[in-house]
C-alpha cells in the first residue's frame, strides 16, 4: 500500500480524498475536451460560411447566404444588417438589376453614420476603429437595427463593418440568452466575421455596380441594347414556362435631326433624357426601358397582350407630346413620338429564344416605320393594307 508523504500508511479519509479529485480532475478534462471539440465545431461551420460567402456571385446571393446560414451556424435569434446608403445609390443599382428587397426584410438601409442606430464609440490615436458594442437587448434603443426583432430577445451585439477604416454598415446579432452578448465578452471572433462579412459586402456591391453600367445608357440612365437583348431571351423562356403574352414597344423621336440642327447636340441630349423619363413614368416597375441607340428606345412589357400593350404605348405618345420640353427660361420645344407596338402572345413562343426575339423585335420595328410613314405621332400595332 502507498504511503503518504509522512511515511504513514494513507487513511480511509485520505483514499477518498484521492478518489474525489481523480473524479474532478477526470470531469475538468472532459468538459475540456467537450469544449475544445464543440469549439472546433463551430469554427469548421465558420470556415464553411467563409467559403460560401466568398463564393456569391451576386448582391441576393450574399444577403441571402448571411441571413440563411449565419443564425444557424452561431446559434443566434436575430441577424439584421444596416448598410449606409447615402443617396440611395446602393438601392437603385440593385433595383435595376431586379433585386426583391421585399425577400430581406432584415436588410437595413441608412443614409448616414448617426443612423446606425448605436454608438460606434470615440475614435482617438488610442482607439483608431469603433469596437462592438455588446449589452442587453433595449427595444427601444435597438429598434432601428432590430426592427422585427423577436419574442424574448435579451442580449445583442452591434458589430460596424468596416473597410479600410470606414465604416459601411453593421452586422447586428441578437440571442435569448441574456449571457450571450455581456460588455465583458471578447469580440475578436465577431470582428473578423464582421471584418469578412465587409470585404464580401463591398466587392459584390462594386461587381454589380460594374454591371449595372455594362447594361445601362450612360446618357439617359435606362437600360441599353446589350440588356434588352439579354432580359428578352429570359422573359421569353419564362413566358413559355408560365404561359403570358409579353409585348415589345419600339419608339422613335419624330424629326429628332432638326432637333440636333435647332438647339445643338446638348440640347438634344436633354431632349433624350426627358422623353426617357416621361416613358418610364407610364411603366410599371416589371416593365423593361431600353434606349436602342440614337433617338431610338424599346419598351418590354411583362405579361401584356396587344390591346393592353398598345394602351400604355398611347399613354407613352400622350405624355411625350402634352407639354413642351423646357430646354432653358426661353427655350421650349414641341417633340413627338412614333411607337410600333408587337406581341407575343401565350402559344407562339415555341422554337429558339433567339429567333423569337429578333422576330419580336423585326415585328416591333417594322409597325414603327408603319406609323412614321403614315403622319408620325402615331401608335401602330396593326398593319391596315
Amino acid at each position: 500500500m502507498t504511503q503518504t508523504a509522512t511515511g504513514k500508511l494513507p487513511t480511509q479519509t485520505d483514499q477518498h480524498d484521492l478518489a474525489a479529485e481523480n473524479r474532478a480532475l477526470r470531469a475538468r478534462m472532459a468538459y475540456l475536451l467537450e469544449q475544445a471539440e464543440r469549439n472546433h465545431s463551430i469554427m469548421t461551420r465558420h470556415q464553411a460560411f467563409d467559403l460560401e460567402i466568398v463564393g456569391a456571385s451576386n448582391f441576393p446571393e450574399l444577403i441571402g447566404t448571411i441571413f440563411r446560414v449565419l443564425p444557424v451556424i452561431s446559434e443566434l435569434d436575430s441577424v439584421t444588417l444596416t448598410l449606409i446608403d447615402e443617396d440611395a445609390d446602393i438601392r437603385t443599382v440593385m433595383l435595376k438589376l431586379d433585386v426583391v428587397f421585399e425577400d430581406f426584410p432584415d436588410l437595413i438601409f441608412v443614409e448616414t453614420l448617426d443612423e446606425l442606430g448605436f454608438d460606434l464609440g470615440r475614435r482617438n490615436a488610442y482607439s483608431p476603429t469603433p469596437k462592438p458594442q455588446l449589452g442587453m437587448f433595449d427595444r427601444q434603443r435597438h429598434a432601428e437595427p432590430f426592427p422585427n426583432a423577436p419574442a424574448g430577445l435579451q442580449s445583442v451585439a452591434l458589430v460596424p463593418l468596416l473597410r479600410n477604416k470606414r465604416i459601411i454598415g453593421s452586422l447586428n446579432l441578437g440571442s435569448c440568452d441574456p449571457t450571450r452578448f455581456t460588455p465583458s465578452l471578447g469580440t475578436d471572433f465577431i470582428e473578423h466575421m464582421a471584418s469578412i462579412i465587409a470585404i464580401c459586402l463591398e466587392n459584390v456591391i462594386s461587381n454589380e455596380m460594374l454591371k449595372y453600367i455594362g447594361l445601362t445608357d450612360s446618357l439617359t440612365g435606362v437600360y441599353n441594347r446589350r440588356y434588352i437583348d439579354r432580359r428578352l431571351l429570359e422573359e421569353i423562356a419564362r413566358a413559355r414556362r408560365q404561359q403570358y403574352p409579353i409585348s415589345f414597344m419600339y419608339i422613335d423621336i419624330d424629326h429628332f435631326k432638326r432637333v440636333n440642327d435647332t438647339v445643338g447636340h446638348g440640347g438634344g441630349d436633354e431632349v433624350l433624357r426627358e422623353v426617357a423619363g416621361r416613358i418610364k413614368n407610364e411603366l410599371r416597375t416589371s416593365d423593361a426601358l431600353a434606349r436602342f441607340g440614337g433617338e431610338e428606345f424599346v419598351v418590354l412589357l411583362i405579361d401584356a397582350n396587344l390591346e393592353s400593350a398598345a394602351f400604355v404605348a398611347e399613354r407613352i405618345r400622350a405624355s411625350v407630346a402634352g407639354s413642351m420640353i423646357a430646354l432653358s427660361l426661353e427655350l421650349q420645344l414641341s417633340v413627338t413620338v412614333s411607337i410600333g407596338v408587337a406581341c407575343l402572345e401565350v402559344g407562339t413562343a415555341e422554337g429558339e429564344p433567339d429567333a423569337i426575339a429578333r422576330a419580336l423585335i423585326e415585328r416591333a420595328d417594322d409597325l414603327l416605320y408603319y406609323a412614321k410613314e403614315h403622319g408620325r405621332n402615331r401608335v401602330v400595332s396593326t398593319r391596315e393594307d
